[in-house]
């Protein structure tokens, strides 16, 4: 690249020290319906923290990592659909997956211009509201942000308040629910205890129309276009100039890039039509009216909320090389596909392997957001620090009986 990317210009008249470049899982989990999250054929395997045998969750494996393993202050990751959410949640940090339009884009490898976004991830909420003010406001080379105008802040700390559970009115998602009996016991402790201080929880909501969502599809015809657009402004110095380009390189350096699982998802991509296809704009059109003004949006409406609530996903599963991830549950994809606003916070450990809890709604609600995650995470203290374990300890004792113990105490 012949510049910075807006995120890194920003970075730098912010006064942050930039450290580097963390590892990617390859072309963000977008490259094989087999892939494993964490490796890439530059960085090779990026490791869990707090289990090195572990899944580091993506596409932000190496900034989340980095961020939990103390090696860094901070880290900036990206989303299209859960690579904020899952690699905080599975590694103890907090992550941000901001409105898509609050922070510019121009500079980051796309995949879908509908969904894309970077954000902060960091040790507590507070770490992560000071990055986000940092980074949030107007790309000139990113339309998409001339939508934040006014609804943007420099200093999100202002937001964050102890007390901010007490009144606030969130719902919880049980759809996302169901997949962990060991995550749904923790939740439903750490529901009880919300409560005690305040919060008005409605239990259960359910998020209209998300079923009816072709993400995929539209993932599909967003990168090629995207990917395509992105090698041409590199102009004829780039060793590729089109997603055709990349695939045939892959196919002839497949010893070293494709060793454990392929690329069948960039030829799917490369077989899709162009942005002006009728297929792609009815798709696209239909997605964002069931995501946003007949889903969250209608949710919210519905009940009076200031968030809507669900477990991140599950602890982290063994790497697994041979057969890719292991995918459990998580609930990224309602506010990845509205392009709305997600916090994720450290909320509790099984067997000592994390996972934590979503808050998520209405776009450019990250004020509400962070101060409903502030307070969670002041008065949980679920956060402690990596011990960079061989294996998990899977031996008799409850984890999760203990978490939620603990818990307990913390609430009073």
């Amino acid at each position: 690249p012949a510049r910075d990317s807006c995120v890194a210009a920003r970075l730098r008249r912010a006064g942050a020290v930039i450290l580097g470049k963390a590892n990617l899982s390859e072309w963000a989990n977008f490259r094989s319906s087999q892939s494993t999250s964490g490796w890439s054929a530059r960085g090779g395997q990026t490791r869990n923290p707090y289990a090195l045998d572990r899944d580091p969750s993506g596409s932000s494996s190496g900034s989340a990592v980095a961020t939990a393993a103390n090696l860094c202050a901070a880290a900036v990751g990206t989303e299209t659909d859960g690579s904020i959410i899952g690699p905080s949640s599975v590694n103890c940090v907090v992550g941000i997956k901001p409105t898509v339009g609050l922070i510019g884009r121009s500079g980051i490898i796309p995949i879908s211009c509908t969904q894309d976004t970077a954000g902060p991830m960091a040790r507590t909420v507070t770490d992560a509201a000071v990055l986000l003010g940092a980074l949030a406001g107007d790309d000139p080379k990113d339309p998409v942000t001339r939508e934040s105008e006014g609804k943007s802040f420099s200093d999100y700390t202002r937001f964050l308040d102890p007390g901010g559970l007490q009144g606030a009115r969130i719902g919880v998602a049980r759809e996302y629910f169901c997949f962990s009996e060991a995550v749904d016991r923790v939740m439903d402790d750490l529901i009880a205890q919300m409560k005690s201080l305040g919060a008005v929880i409605i239990d259960p909501v359910e998020i209209p129309g998300k079923g009816k969502i072709e993400e995929f599809k539209l993932m599909l015809y967003e990168f090629k276009d995207g990917i395509n657009r992105y090698l041409q402004e590199l102009g004829p110095s780039a060793p590729v100039h089109s997603l055709k380009e990349i695939i045939e390189f892959n196919e002839r350096n497949r010893d070293k890039e494709m060793p454990y699982f392929g690329q069948d998802i960039l030829v799917k991509a490369e077989a899709q039509g162009p942005l002006s296809s009728p297929e792609y704009r009815g798709i696209l059109k239909d997605n964002l009216r069931l995501s946003r003004e007949e889903g969250i949006d209608a949710l919210m409406d519905e009940h009076g909320l200031d968030a809507v609530m669900a477990p991140s996903g599950g602890p982290p599963s063994p790497i697994d090389l041979v057969n890719g991830d292991h995918y459990v549950g998580g609930s990224s994809g309602s506010a990845a596909v509205a392009g709305y606003p997600n916090v994720n916070v450290p909320a509790g450990f099984i067997f000592g392997l994390p996972f934590g809890v979503s808050f998520f709604g209405r776009a450019y609600s990250e004020p509400v957001l962070l101060r409903i995650a502030y307070a969670f995470e002041q008065a949980t203290g679920v956060r402690r620090p990596p011990g960079f374990a061989a294996t998990a300890d899977l031996g008799p004792s409850c984890e999760p009986d203990v978490v939620a113990q603990n818990a307990a105490q913390v609430f009073g």
